[in-house]
Formats: structure tokens, C-alpha cells, sequence
């Protein structure tokens, strides 16, 4: 929890931009897809990936293409991502990408990376700019992602909004999240990088566009 008498800086517009409702396509995000073996499989059988129907318009998708993508510090970890297209090609059109949720969005790596990077002494492999504004990020006010996620109907994400409340931080969230997800754990032991993959995936879904860093 944060002191109530130093509030938490605002945070950047890019992190709490809502997707336009014009836009055609965006970004849709697997949340049963936690490692890149998995993601690998499902490449196999792009069905598996495939939206039951155009978020925008409710029309069928086919599948469009694949997107290359190379890790950045991860070069070990280049695969693709698929990206489907509406069957309405004269009235939506839209491009959905599928991300695995292992991979941050608009951040170029893996959550597991993002994590070693602003957790302890630090990934390695992140430059040290690339960590102190992760830090500044996961440093500013959560007060726009406790709003998303009170909407939830599940009771999770709702209950852990209600837990860290309006003033707190997104490391915050993260920890109090973090906390709930290993004591429901079988083992108490999380994969890294889960706890801020499920978490951006849960925002991502409520409010397409927010992003929790």
C-alpha cells in the first residue's frame, strides 16, 4: 500500500490510451498461452488461434498472416505471431494479431524478461535506461487499472482492486496480485513473468488499449 500523503505520479498517456472504437482490428491476447513451446504448437494449427468471430463486427476471420518477431535481448527467441483478417472485407476489414501472453505487448520482450529486469539486481540483458522507465512506470498510479479491473465479474480482479485500492501504485498491483496467485498455486512457485502477463492480459481484455506498463 502506498502513503496516503504521497500520492504516486501520474502516469505516461501511452498507458492509459483506450483503443478507438473506429479502429479497424487490433490486438487480441491468448491467456492460455504461457510459454513459447505451447506457442510454438499452436503455430502448427492456426485454428487453434483463430477468434470465433471478428471482435469489431462478428463476422468469421481468416487467417491473414505471420509476423516475424525477434526478441529484443532474447535474440534465442525469434518466432511469429499470427495475424487474422473480418471475412467483411466491404464493411469492417478489421486485422486481428494474436499475442501469446508471455510476450509484452509494445514492450518487445518477454514478461519473464520485463520481470528479471525491474525485479532484484536486473536482467542483463536490459540496459539500464530500459530499466529505470520500466521502474518509473510500474512506479506511477494504478488509479486508471483499479478502475478497469473493479469491472471485472469474475470477483479476482475486482477483489485485488478493492485490496490495493485507488491510491496505489502498478508494482503494487503486481505484488498484491503476485500474492493471491501463490497461494492458489499448487507448488507456491509462479513461472517468471506470469504474474505481469496475467495481470497486462486481464487490463488488455477489459479495456482494450490500457496497458499496465
Amino acid at each position: 500500500m502506498t502513503d496516503r500523503h504521497l500520492l504516486p505520479p501520474a502516469a505516461e498517456a501511452c498507458l492509459c490510451r483506450l483503443s478507438p472504437s473506429s479502429q479497424k482490428g487490433g490486438t487480441l491476447i491468448a491467456e492460455d498461452v504461457h510459454d513459447l513451446a505451447t506457442h510454438e504448437r499452436r503455430l502448427e494449427d492456426p485454428d487453434s488461434y483463430r477468434p470465433a468471430c471478428c471482435p469489431r463486427c462478428g463476422a468469421g476471420v481468416h487467417i491473414h498472416d505471420l509476423r516475424a518477431r525477434v526478441l529484443q535481448g532474447e535474440p534465442e527467441v525469434a518466432t511469429e505471431v499470427l495475424r487474422f483478417r473480418c471475412a467483411d472485407r466491404e464493411h469492417c476489414g478489421g486485422a486481428w494479431r494474436v499475442l501469446p501472453a508471455w510476450l509484452a505487448r509494445s514492450l518487445w520482450g518477454s514478461w519473464s524478461r520485463v520481470e528479471g529486469g525491474v525485479q532484484g539486481d536486473g536482467c542483463p540483458t536490459v540496459p539500464a535506461r530500459t530499466r529505470r522507465r520500466w521502474k518509473a512506470r510500474l512506479g506511477c498510479t494504478a488509479r486508471v487499472l483499479v478502475a478497469v479491473l473493479s469491472t471485472a465479474t469474475d470477483g479476482l480482479w475486482a477483489a485485488l482492486a478493492a485490496t490495493v485500492g485507488l491510491d496505489a501504485r502498478r508494482i503494487d498491483l503486481v505484488h498484491g496480485y503476485g500474492v493471491a496467485r501463490q497461494c492458489a498455486a499448487p507448488s507456491g512457485v509462479l513461472p517468471a513473468g506470469a504474474c505481469f502477463a496475467e495481470l497486462a492480459a486481464a487490463v488488455h481484455r477489459l479495456s482494450p488499449g490500457i496497458r499496465l506498463m
